[in-house]
């Protein structure tokens, strides 16, 4: 088996105004994907996410171009092949860039589509697993920056629905923030895990005035206050207090994952299947953590093929954590664009992985017609 074609689909939706959310990068105005389509000459077609890294356009040109180039005529079910070319080929010979890293990724996703396709079996079996339950925080863009109130209604209704952890978005300012965290908490109990998401906008000295605060509301982590190659603030802020630091999907390959787990300062890893270099580079990055005790805990990007295949990749690891699940208030890559919604929350508030072949969801061709690209930022 050969593969005959590669082609990136980016697609694209506006966000209502009533609809937005704040968050530390800004407020949602539009919402990004690059899907990534593989032809094989036995009539495969997988297809795969690359996660849109703010400019949709520049990474599927990368996909049908200097990428497509690379893999053409190889066989796709050797992932490991794919990616040792790519890397070598773009990584070690013009340097380690995001832009390869999201497009590898929507090709290796792609890619093990087609694998499972080949031999009729889910995702989570072809990797070495096993259905089984996943707990579920509730995230994606929402529970952004509001009025306290208004954030502690929002986290009381997710609650009802069923979940046991929520991630709060945080790093506007530290009064601000831990009025947020102390109403929501109020709310929804000790029993709930809170987990806060700084997206890189906090100082040192904005971790040394909320970690108080959060250790006495029992945040489980607090999520890349920094930028992710700002090493030695991580290292610094994780000895200002006992919430956990977490970082990890912004960080591409096994070969930037392995500085963090040596540096000791995060104690969960995020990788995001749609940047890290897709599932084969995840397996690597989960079996690092896993030899330093941390589990795993990917970010999930925009689409139901990454949320989806995100569960398999937790049902195949021996130290799967939190599954994010994607609870933003309007999200139709999540749920039109495939013939099923990539998961369903159950009462004790875990996921399950779908069955049938592959990640078990089939993508709708008119949907994708009826997004094409749309120009411009996704935040303001």
């Amino acid at each position: 088996m050969r593969i005959t074609d590669l082609k990136a689909v980016p697609i694209s939706f506006p966000v209502p105004e009533n609809k937005s959310v704040r968050l530390g990068i800004g407020r949602s105005v539009k919402r990004d994907a690059v899907l990534v389509r593989v032809q094989t000459d036995e009539g495969l077609v997988g297809w795969g996410e690359a996660h849109h890294g703010r400019c949709p356009g520049a990474i599927a040109k990368l996909i049908d171009t200097t990428m497509r180039e690379l893999v053409l005529g190889m066989d796709p079910r050797d992932v490991n092949g794919v990616t040792a070319r790519v890397l070598k080929m773009q990584f070690a010979s013009h340097g380690m860039g995001a832009a390869a890293a999201l497009a590898l990724s929507g090709i290796d996703l792609a890619l093990w589509d087609i694998r499972c396709q080949a031999t009729g079996w889910p995702l989570y079996r072809l990797l070495g697993g096993a259905p089984r339950p996943i707990k579920a925080y509730a995230g994606g863009i929402a529970l952004g920056w509001q009025a306290p109130e208004g954030l502690a209604e929002e986290a009381a209704g997710l609650v009802a629905q069923g979940f046991r952890a929520l991630k709060l978005r945080v790093g506007d300012t530290p009064a601000r923030d831990v009025a947020r965290v102390r109403a929501v908490r109020a709310a929804v109990g000790d029993d709930i895990d809170i987990l806060v998401d700084a997206n890189t906008a906090y100082t040192l000295e904005d971790v040394r005035r909320v970690m108080p605060a959060y250790e006495e509301c029992q945040v489980i982590w607090l999520e890349e206050p920094f930028p992710a190659h700002d090493h030695e603030a991580y290292a610094r802020a994780a000895r200002l207090g006992r919430v956990a630091l977490a970082a990890g999907e912004n960080h591409y390959t096994r070969y930037e994952f392995g500085p963090l787990l040596a540096s000791g300062s995060v104690g969960y890893v995020q990788p995001d299947l749609s940047k890290v270099g897709g599932v084969t580079e995840g397996m690597r990055v989960a079996a690092m953590a896993s030899a330093s005790k941390i589990s795993v805990n990917p970010h999930t990007s925009a689409t139901a093929i990454n949320m989806a295949t995100t569960i398999h990749y937790l049902c195949a690891v021996d130290n799967p954590g939190y599954f994010e699940a994607d609870v933003t208030a309007l999200n139709p890559f999540r749920d039109e664009m495939m013939d099923q919604p990539p998961y369903v929350l159950d009462e004790s508030g875990h996921v399950h992985p779908r069955e049938g072949t592959g990640i078990g969801l089939n993508i709708d061709q008119d949907f994708l017609a009826a997004h094409p690209l749309i120009e411009g930022p996704c935040y303001v």
